[in-house]
């Protein structure tokens, strides 16, 4: 699933190729709003709330979450998309470009009266303007014997965090992503986690180790059966959740998190 930064990168993209033109063309390939047509209107700006996507458009909003497959891609009219016409779900087309939104997981178009709505229930988002880090600690410390790395995870309680983050938070941190949260530092915590996604929000390679060369850039995500990079300890794999839908892949170095 996309973390906070990547969804940041793709609200500025679409907004520094968008903002400011009416659109030409709208087609809307969901269901529910397949008769939606906001050809003529112009949009207003593009933002990201935590990891969704809200396209101000006229008098409207429309909504995107990229999930697990989701992706949007900036083309020029008249060119080749680089997948299939089978996996879009809404194209907006202006004079100049076209704004392509493959396998997304949701679209909504609401009146911008009602846009928020689709995100209160989300907690601070690290990379609004109004990140409020008390809020998140607040909210996180609320689920005293909630998995630290569960609980970051959860959108409610700070907006932005993904699996990749989380687990390597809770490396950096020195956590294995069980503890408890009532363990755990929460202020450092957070604040850690604000300055890495705030770190890597600009760029296309996210790195948590300070090293940009691939597979030199994080510390555990992903690397079951790695030695740690810092004790040569195997990286174990585990998954956490209380069902099958809520389980979230961890990964930890047995002697470098406790």
């Amino acid at each position: 699933m996309p973390e906070g930064d990547n969804v940041y990168r793709t609200a500025r993209q679409l907004n520094d190729a968008l903002a400011g033109s009416a659109l030409t063309g709208c087609d809307i390939r969901v269901p529910a709003f397949a008769t939606v047509d906001l050809t003529g209107r112009t949009v207003h700006e593009v933002v990201s709330r935590g990891k969704h996507l809200l396209a101000r458009i006229g008098e409207d909003t429309l909504h995107s979450h990229l999930k697990m497959e989701g992706s949007w891609r900036l083309y020029r009219p008249g060119q080749r998309w680089g997948r299939p016409a089978f996996e879009v779900r809404v194209v907006l087309q202006t004079e100049r470009w076209q704004a392509v939104g493959f396998l997304l997981a949701e679209v909504k178009v609401v009146p911008r009266s009602l846009e928020h709505e689709l995100v209160a229930h989300l907690g601070p988002d690290l990379l609004g303007s109004d990140w409020d880090p008390d809020e998140a600690v607040r909210r996180l410390a609320a689920q005293p014997r909630a998995p630290i790395a569960v609980a970051l995870l959860e959108q409610r309680n700070l907006a932005g965090l993904g699996n990749v983050y989380a687990n390597e938070l809770c490396f950096l941190r020195g956590m294995l992503p069980t503890r408890p949260v009532a363990e755990v530092d929460l202020s450092a915590t957070v604040d850690l986690a604000h300055r890495l996604i705030l770190a890597n929000r600009d760029r296309p390679e996210r790195t948590t180790t300070g090293d940009l060369r691939r597979g030199n850039r994080l510390w555990v995500y992903g690397r079951a059966g790695e030695p740690c990079r810092r004790c040569g300890t195997r990286i174990q794999h585990t998954r956490l959740g209380r069902t099958e839908l809520e389980l979230r892949e961890t990964y930890h170095c047995p002697h470098c998190q406790t």
